[in-house]
């Protein structure tokens, strides 16, 4: 058995996992990105160390036949290193070596790899899809990707392959956390939905909030999801023309709205892809409960353990 760690800005989930089941499982809130926005970095991390590794010593204590942990987390992880060297959503966080404090706090192994990649491991598994790949996109407080390729996770050479969520679709747009102005996942994020909707109304809403007041008839609501939408598609139809993979799966927590946004994302992806690709391109939504990211973490552990 292994425990497989989902991070997210708001939330943390630890699951243990044992082959492609999630046979114990925590949800703890946890909102790292408040807790880096309003904190030195050396502080943020010294909770965020804080809260894994008393989560985590509870999980081993209750399942002391663990093997080892993988943690999927928001950010650009070093390959060669393990070191998270940036995480947008959660600010301040660079250069950071997450892997050995907790390595020598439990007496485990432990790996961490960027959350999207792990979902997109774990979506991959438990779909038993006869495909030789696909690409995984989370749409949470930011937006992830994720590609697997032949079976295997790729991260590329510097750890930052499909950050889908930092390709630009609005030129000198909205700040991101990343640095860049424009981002798609200023727009299609829950996050870029919430800052859409109060562009327009002056109101401040969550994304949840947001997608009951699109279902009522809500204008503003309408357009902001929309407008996510419309960015999802036209940052995927690049990213397809590059990598040529015919399944797409869409997750994370905003997915639960894709009613919202479905109409949107459907014409300008039929747009903005060259025609040789029209029709031949697989959407489909995340069936995974939301623990695809706990399982492929576990999984990319597995593959740790026995390199």
């Amino acid at each position: 058995m292994l425990i497989g760690v989902d991070v997210g800005g708001t939330n943390l989930r630890i699951g243990v996992v044992d082959g492609l089941k999630v046979i114990d499982e925590q949800r703890i809130h946890a909102d790292f990105s408040r807790l880096c926005r309003d904190n030195p970095p050396a502080l943020a991390l010294t909770e965020i160390h804080a809260v894994l590794a008393r989560s985590l010593a509870a999980t081993v204590q209750k399942f002391p036949s663990i093997a080892g942990v993988g943690i999927g987390f928001p950010g650009f992880i070093d390959p060669g290193t393990g070191c998270i060297a940036q995480s947008p959503n959660l600010p301040g966080l660079r250069d950071i070596d997450l892997v050995t404090p907790l390595r020598n706090s439990l007496g485990l192994p432990v790996i961490v790899e960027n959350d999207a990649l792990a979902a997109a491991y774990g979506e991959y598994a438990m779909a038993g899809l006869d495909v030789p790949g696909l690409i995984y996109i989370g749409l949470g407080t930011g937006v992830g990707g994720g590609l697997i390729h032949r079976g295997i996770p790729f991260p590329g050479e510097h750890g930052v392959a499909m950050e889908v969520g930092h390709i630009i679709v609005e030129p000198g747009g909205r700040l991101c956390g990343c640095g860049n102005h424009g981002c798609m996942e200023r727009y299609a994020s829950a996050s870029g939905v919430s800052l859409s909707y109060l562009e327009s109304t002056g109101a401040t809403n969550n994304a949840f909030e947001v997608a009951q007041f699109a279902k009522s008839g809500d204008e503003h609501a309408i357009a902001a999801f929309n407008l996510a939408g419309e960015s999802l598609a036209q940052a995927l139809a690049h990213i397809l023309k590059v990598v040529d993979v015919g399944t797409v799966i869409i997750g994370g927590g905003m997915s639960l709205a894709w009613p919202c946004m479905r109409a949107a994302f459907e014409r300008r992806l039929e747009a903005d892809l060259i025609p040789t690709l029209r029709g031949k391109i697989r959407i489909m939504v995340s069936h995974a409960d939301d623990k695809a990211g706990i399982i492929g973490a576990a999984m990319l552990a597995v593959s740790q353990l026995s390199s």
